[in-house]
């Protein structure tokens, strides 16, 4: 009696075919290259993407430059590596190709549509990161000086505020997101989820105050349209949307406290 072997439906293969979409710069009309790349089993796309970029010649023969595309840890905490595959925004260095690659044989790359194109599959972020500034994502010292110990948490709190720390600025909430678009001011989902982490952090929370101002301005998260896109491809499974509803509350709360003392 022999075991039993499950073959994988590419393992019978000898290449796939990449589509990938080029562009040169923002502005620029966008292309599209196609390559036959060589399978083998567990390449993740960051490999098909070094692959291609170590003989960058088409399907139809043609030599062309190599992709770019960002990447930095290769391990789904950097957040650089972001596109989109065949249709679904994910990391490149934590998908595997045999999870996607559709009937067709075909793996199909685009960049984010939500941000400036640097460079075919590189997209310029720093939207995001002035978001985290404006909310003032950090938590401020007095100097670097020994203050003793600080302020108590409790577990429910440091349980709730570790699974908000796991957001590492990937932006696939926002290319999830209908009400984030590039025309408009909507903070966005990821920049929500830090105010609350932020505001719950007993240091953090001296600066609610700034945070919340932020979310009553226009952008703020009125604007959330309450999709919920942004939870369900969160790679990192940040609670987004228990998120947007808890600065909710402290926005209402800011606003009506505001309202009656003026500060």
């Amino acid at each position: 009696m022999t075991a039993a072997t499950t073959p994988t439906p590419s393992s019978k293969q000898k290449t796939f075919r990449v589509r990938i979409k080029r562009q040169e710069s923002q502005g620029t009309d966008p292309h599209w290259h196609t390559f036959d790349v060589p399978y083998r089993p567990n390449l993740n796309i960051i490999s098909v993407l070094q692959e291609i970029a170590a003989r960058p010649v088409t399907a139809a023969g043609e030599q062309v430059r190599p992709p770019v595309w960002e990447a930095n840890c290769l391990e789904e905490v950097c957040g650089a590596c972001t596109m989109i595959i065949n249709g679904h925004v994910r990391q490149s260095c934590s998908t595997l190709l045999d999870d996607v690659l559709g009937d067709d044989n075909t793996l199909t790359l685009e960049p984010m549509t939500k941000f400036p194109v640097v460079r075919d599959l590189a997209v310029d972020r720093q939207r995001m990161f002035n978001a985290l500034k404006k909310i003032k994502a950090w938590v401020p010292i007095d100097g670097t000086h020994s203050l003793g110990a600080g302020p108590m948490e409790s577990p429910e709190q440091q349980e709730m505020r570790y699974a908000l720390s796991r957001c590492m600025t990937c932006g696939c909430c926002l290319e999830a997101c209908p009400q984030y678009t590039k025309d408009n001011d909507f903070i966005g989902p990821a920049a929500i989820g830090q105010t609350l982490l932020f505001n719950l952090h007993e240091t953090g929370k001296k600066a609610a105050g700034d945070r919340l101002n932020v979310m009553m301005e226009p952008g703020g998260i009125t604007d959330c349209g309450n999709a919920q896109n942004c939870v369900k491809v969160c790679p990192k499974e940040v609670p987004l949307t228990e998120a947007i509803a808890h600065v909710g509350r402290q926005t209402t709360v800011h606003a009506v406290k505001k309202f009656f003392t003026g500060k």
